[in-house]
């Protein structure tokens, strides 16, 4: 039967119903492309990119990395933006509403934010701690006689096992003052302990204000970093060797492009570096204006991002040619991925530059901008996730949203504490392994199956037709319903084939030690499943009653149900179609159905 322009509608009650549709948002637009972007242009860009291109072919794996940006990048963009532009939710709220069977996924979003932002947070003391001590002449890094250093420190790298460099020595000993392994706690580095503190109220000052502070913080944390990166690269490319090393960093080998590895990292470093499953784009969108167009930031802050990982990549190798002329040993025997690039080699590179004091403040300010907008944003999932469920009951607490949100900001430098210690490095590369390669590719999984297939391509078409007057392309549409889901699996089948153990350098890590890494995995998805009993449990109705209700979009609860019913339309429909089923659904607001 057709239901026309039926439609439910819903009455609001209480403060909680208030604050949705009293949401602030962006002051202009150009704010959130501009914390889109800073969001997904993050350390990972200048780390782990230029050595990923290095190791799988050279400017060959940019066939693949650019081929999945396309089919796996953009379109998941665009569903996460889509999804927090029309819901006006964070990932908890919209999962829960699209389809409440997979509410889980956008809890374990918010899980894995939480647990990243607590270390996260540290790769920003790191860069402040290397900031002030960039304001030394000579840099402290530049050599080997300082109380810390060992007998076997040397100026400039050897290729030997059995020498360290200056800067890999004032890293591992003077910053980090590491034991000898995850079983040796040690004492507290009180000099990172503070540094810490004014890194989270950074944080802090940044998003207190929600996107009214966040918004005017990325026209400077955003672009900032670009200016740095050209003026490196101007500089890099006049040294002596710099065209060598980025010959080094492009000259494809074909041949590499016949390596599945090589294809699942491109996909997988595209995945990691838009962040998709995180939550924090979905979140942050859930600000935007319903009319925003939505394609235009998609397609904005996807290829800003490749493009800044390209020229990372020019950077970083330019100075590493420069390093191989200067010390007569090969680019191979330099690279290296991770926060040793950053924070060991790369140093290096500017003890034997013109000014290294003013390169080394550029590049670890850079860093630093870098930091804060990725940091931000996940605490702004935190935030907004929590808000959204509780927002009533948190203003009769906390009086205020910005308490709340330093509340937010205290637990979790709390739990980064334990980075910040002698052993903190074993914990840092802990966390960091169980939770950006293991638990994100099983959100992202499930969070593209409640989305394309439960929710559906011709809902979320639907919605976009509603907000921009447009519907998606069939390109879109074919990448939602079979390219993406089936590239996810096969990344997540591949990364559990191929797993390894975590390690940080030769140190291998313990059994018992694997096994806390593995209950840091549990603690996000766990959410999944105990979400989907949770759906299943309170819904009414028999089994088979409850399995249909459980992926029938704005069915859960009565909170979600106003905020789609209001509109009318395709989602009045909706309502009236579960109404009308006979099953009584919970409401925490009466519903006036008007047919």
């Amino acid at each position: 039967m057709e239901l026309g322009p039926r439609r439910a509608t819903v009455v609001p009650q209480g403060a909680e119903m208030d604050q949705q549709f009293n949401r602030p948002t962006w002051s202009r637009q150009i704010e959130f492309t501009l914390a889109g972007i800073g969001c997904a242009v993050g350390l990972g860009n200048v780390w782990r990119f230029p050595y990923l291109c290095y190791r799988s072919g050279g400017g060959a794996f940019l066939v693949p990395y650019l081929l999945m940006l396309v089919v796996l990048g953009i379109p998941l963009l665009y569903m996460e933006l889509t999804v927090g532009q029309y819901t006006r939710r964070g990932p908890v709220h919209a999962l829960a509403s699209v389809c409440p069977l997979f509410k889980g996924v956008g809890m374990a979003s918010v899980a894995i934010s939480f647990i990243m932002c607590t270390y996260y947070n540290v790769v920003i003391t790191w860069a402040l701690y290397y900031l002030f001590s960039s304001f030394q002449a000579p840099l402290p890094w530049q050599h080997c006689n300082n109380t810390w250093n060992t007998a076997n420190c040397t100026s400039h790298a050897t290729g030997s096992i059995y020498s360290s460099t200056a800067s890999q020595e004032f890293f591992t000993y003077k910053m980090l003052g590491q034991t000898n392994g995850v079983g040796e706690i040690g004492g507290m580095r009180w000099e990172l302990f503070f540094i810490l503190i004014l890194a989270w109220i950074l944080i802090y000052f940044c998003i207190f204000k929600g996107v009214k502070s966040t918004g005017k913080v990325v026209y400077f944390t955003a672009l900032f970093p670009y200016v740095i990166l050209i003026a490196l690269l101007i500089n890099n490319v006049q040294l002596p060797g710099a065209i060598e090393g980025i010959t080094f960093f492009i000259v494809p080998e074909w041949e590499k492009l016949l390596l599945v590895e090589v294809w699942v990292n491109a996909a997988a470093q595209i995945f990691n570096s838009i962040g998709i499953g995180f939550g924090s784009l979905l979140a942050m969108s859930s600000y935007n204006s319903f009319n925003n167009n939505v394609l235009k930031d998609t397609l904005t802050i996807s290829i800003i991002n490749s493009i800044t990982s390209i020229l990372a990549g020019f950077v970083i190798f330019s100075a590493f040619g420069y390093m191989s002329h200067l010390q007569g040993i090969p680019v191979s025997d330099l690279a290296v991925d991770g926060p040793g690039l950053v924070y060991v080699v790369y140093p290096q590179a500017f003890a034997n530059m013109p000014v290294p004091q003013l390169w080394a403040v550029l590049f670890f300010f850079m860093l630093l901008c870098l930091g804060l907008d990725s940091e931000f944003a996940m605490v702004e999932v935190m935030v907004t996730s929590i808000m959204d469920e509780h927002y009533q009951y948190l203003i009769r607490v906390f009086k205020r949203k910005e308490l709340f949100v330093l509340a937010v900001c205290v637990v979790a430098f709390l739990f980064g504490i334990p980075c910040i210690m002698q052993v903190g490095i074993y914990v840092f590369q802990l966390m960091d392994h169980y939770t950006a390669i293991v638990s994100i590719m099983f959100l992202a999984f499930f969070e593209v199956v409640a989305i394309c297939w439960c929710y559906g391509v011709n809902r979320l078409s639907a919605n976009l037709k509603e907000m921009t007057g447009r519907s998606a392309h069939m390109f879109f549409k074919l990448c939602w319903l079979i390219v993406a889901p089936v590239l996810i699996f096969v990344i997540l089948v591949f990364s559990i084939i191929q797993f390894k153990p975590a390690r940080y350098g030769d140190y291998v890590f313990p059994p018992w030690a694997q096994g806390v890494g593995w209950g840091i995995a549990l603690a996000s998805i766990i959410w999944i499943p105990l979400g989907a009993i949770h759906t299943l449990w309170v819904l009414p109705g028999s089994l088979i009653q409850k399995l249909k209700l459980s992926i029938t979009p704005f069915t859960l609860d009565g909170k979600s149900k106003m905020a789609y019913y209001e509109r009318g339309g395709k989602h009045g429909q909706t309502a009236i179609a579960v109404i009308s089923s006979g099953i009584e659904l919970p409401e925490k607001a009466p519903v006036q159905t008007n047919l």
